[in-house]
């Protein structure tokens, strides 16, 4: 008999944006609203902004037009313009549970001078419990982080880097 151990189960995604790292982070951390898909939202109306509050212990959460802020976790390490380290605690069910969390890791590092690697660990998802290859496989799917990544790369403009 074979068992696969589940501990640090994870995904990893990696894009490279023709932005310098604080650019990059900037646009990630503070504007998140610009590429965030409007399908991937847990409230009952859909948000209208993506808020990440910049420091370590920091909510993270969507607004409805109503003002309804739906949480989805908050942040472990704030480090611009190299790092972000987010609690996601919305747990299998796509609902937010405040004892539960894994982690997002996002990590801005120049590829070459004006581009930066944005690189992204979804990690802990063995905190999943018997869902978690499930989860996994939902997040390697192209639907998730992929998508999330692409319209990320999507939503830089020209002007972001002056």
């Amino acid at each position: 008999m074979t068992t696969q151990s589940t501990s640090d189960l994870h995904v990893t995604r990696s894009i490279t944006v023709p932005l310098t790292p604080a650019a990059a982070f900037d646009l990630f951390t503070d504007r998140m609203s610009e590429f965030w898909p409007s399908s991937h939202s847990i409230g009952a109306s859909p948000f209208v902004a993506v808020v990440m509050e910049p420091r370590v212990g920091g909510r993270w959460y969507e607004r409805s037009a109503d003002g309804v802020e739906c949480p989805w976790g908050r942040v472990l390490a704030w480090e611009p313009p190299h790092r972000v380290v987010l609690a996601w605690q919305l747990n299998a069910d796509w609902t937010y549970d405040p004892g539960f969390e894994t982690e997002v890791a996002v990590s801005f590092t120049e590829a070459e001078p004006g581009r930066t690697k944005v690189e992204l660990r979804h990690g802990n998802l063995e905190r999943f419990g018997e869902r978690a290859e499930e989860m996994r496989t939902t997040f390697e799917s192209p639907g998730a982080w992929d998508s999330i990544l692409a319209a990320y790369a999507g939503a830089v403009q020209p002007q972001d880097d002056h």
